[in-house]
């Protein structure tokens, strides 16, 4: 990060920071209230933050603590900064401490099991607090008192009432295209009947007003299709969520219908991060084709525990959590396993191509894109940090025989697998 001035010599300019390592990535951020900029280095669950005041760019100032597993986003309002922390990896809360006494902290909102904290939007009155509580999502808005007085907690919250009707939200884009100084926030989201929308919420009254609406034409009324939510039992008892989209009229849900069952479940990524929004659906929907998502161990759908429970020696919860949910469709009735078809993508393909190895008769057709399927020699080979945090090292004995025990090339064998699709790239 370099500090340049305005009409100077560029030889002029000083090195605020630079990246010890080259697995951290750096990233420069201003703030709401447009009076601090942070520098953040981030890898894999561990992030460190260091800031400074615009009005004094060159003293670059550390927010502490930090250790490893400790992840930090940072917002600033009056003489207070409000953190939202990842901490161990494993829960997320909300604090806030005072600029000139960054030990001094107060939590605002403390860890809770199977929430996730994904996103705290800060204003000059008000905080919005965007989070995932088993798999769905919720956005609260508090009030903050004014200016320099004590905050010891928030207290009155206002739940946003735009996603009651919805059960299957697939992806809010965020809540940050908001003006600091407003007391309107901006969502937007789609979800798996809804084309992208965007709505301004008034934190004053808790009203909300539609602003823009994507168009699909070809008569799209998102009325004629259903969304719902189930649970499979995984063999140790999890419920692993389910969300299904189909068209009214034009399934039986007597087991003949067609079923596409997607999933991803890695790096702490559900299937909320890929594009499953209803207008990149409905020339299947339209058919008549059940559309269903597997929210496995591995994502983030049920919070960051949710993620633990399917990486590293947990990697096979994975793949044992989409068999669940496969097994659940078709004894209820969506589908069977001869009209099952099943998608994922890179860690998604994985995914696949270990559930076919494991469980080939359950499927019909088998869809994977640019999948990972040679995941030990590819970590032998090319042993990224990120890729080390999420399956392990193979390096070591027990990754490496864990991890063989999955690798779908390293587990092909003599036996009837169903017709596959494999799309691949080619990058230079």
């Amino acid at each position: 990060v370099w500090f340049h001035k305005l009409g100077e010599e560029q030889s002029k300019d000083t090195c605020l920071y630079r990246t010890r390592e080259d697995l951290f990535d750096l990233t420069l951020e201003a703030s709401e209230s447009k009076k601090f900029l942070f520098v953040k280095s981030k890898t894999g669950v561990t992030g460190f933050v260091y800031y400074f005041d615009v009005s004094r760019p060159e003293t670059l100032w550390f927010l502490p603590p930090w250790h490893l597993g400790i992840d930090m986003f940072v917002s600033h309002r009056g003489n207070q900064f409000f953190i939202r922390r990842s901490d161990g990896g494993f829960h997320s809360d909300v604090l806030t401490c005072p600029v000139d006494n960054n030990f001094e902290t107060t939590v605002l909102i403390p860890h809770r099991e199977r929430v996730r904290v994904e996103e705290v939007r800060l204003f000059a009155d008000h905080i919005a607090v965007y989070e995932l509580e088993e798999g769905l999502p919720k956005i609260t808005t508090y009030c903050l008192p004014p200016v320099g007085e004590p905050l010891k907690t928030l207290q009155g919250g206002r739940t946003v009432d735009i996603f009651k009707s919805e059960l299957c939200i697939s992806r809010i884009h965020g809540i940050r295209d908001s003006q600091f100084s407003s007391s309107i926030l901006r969502i937007c989201f789609y979800t798996m009947r809804m084309p992208f929308s965007a709505y301004d919420y008034d934190m004053n009254t808790g009203i909300s007003v539609l602003k823009k609406k994507e168009t699909i034409l070809g008569g799209f009324d998102e009325s004629n299709y259903v969304t719902e939510s189930k649970r499979a039992y995984a063999s140790d008892g999890e419920e692993i969520p389910i969300s299904i989209v189909y068209r009214k009229n034009r399934v039986k849900l007597d087991g003949s219908d067609s079923l596409l069952l997607f999933g991803y479940g890695s790096y702490g990524f559900g299937p909320s991060r890929h594009s499953n929004c209803i207008a990149s659906r409905l020339t299947i929907l339209d058919r008549g084709i059940i559309f269903a998502i597997a929210h496995v161990r591995g994502g983030d759908e049920k919070g960051k525990q949710w993620h633990e429970n399917g990486k590293l020696l947990n990697k096979r919860n994975t793949f044992t959590d989409f068999i669940a949910c496969a097994e659940y469709l078709i004894k209820s009735n969506y589908c069977s396993e001869d009209n099952l078809c099943i998608e994922g993508g890179s860690a998604g393909g994985m995914l696949i191509g270990a559930v076919l190895n494991m469980r080939p008769e359950l499927f019909k057709v088998a869809v994977a894109d640019v999948p990972s399927v040679d995941v030990l020699t590819t970590i032998l080979f090319y042993p990224r940090k990120r890729d080390l945090e999420e399956w392990g090292d193979p390096r070591m004995e027990q990754f490496y025989f864990y991890i063989k025990s999955y690798s779908p090339v390293d587990n092909v064998k003599a036996q009837n697998y169903p017709n596959i699709l494999v799309r691949t790239a080619y990058q230079g």
